[in-house]
């Protein structure tokens, strides 16, 4: 039997609407992966401690407050720095498009904006996990 994928589902920094990140959290379970939500308000470092000790195989991040480029890349750069080189990270929320490029750059694996199929989101997970 095939390991379950597992995905920490987190909200960084002040923003405090955790509806999208919730949805997904469901949708993935049911798509058959182990999702640990995070819950609101997460530092980068709460972040990784969380992926680092469930052995997570991707981070969810989400945003709606603008604090995307900063607190995307940190997450990544910190995962790295911890040795987890082969956590797939992938974000979403009301992300601008100009974003999408500079946070790939720093290592963001995908940007789901609004209006995302969810069964993109979930075949993007799958396929990226299988393929590490």
């Amino acid at each position: 039997m095939a390991k379950k994928i597992k995905i920490i589902v987190a909200k960084p920094g002040l923003d405090g609407h955790d509806r999208g990140a919730k949805l997904l959290s469901r949708i993935f379970a049911e798509a058959g992966m182990e999702v640990v939500y995070t819950g609101l308000r997460q530092t980068p470092e709460m972040i990784v401690e969380t992926a680092l000790q469930e052995d997570a195989d991707v981070v969810g991040l989400s945003s709606l407050s603008g604090v995307h480029n900063y607190f995307f890349p940190k997450v990544v750069e910190l995962l790295r720095a911890k040795g987890l080189n082969d956590v797939l990270v992938v974000g979403g929320g009301i992300i601008p498009l100009e974003d999408y490029d500079g946070l790939k750059k720093a290592g963001m694996s995908a940007i789901f904006g609004p209006g995302t199929p969810t069964t993109e989101i979930v075949d993007f997970i799958q396929k990226n996990v299988r393929a590490r």
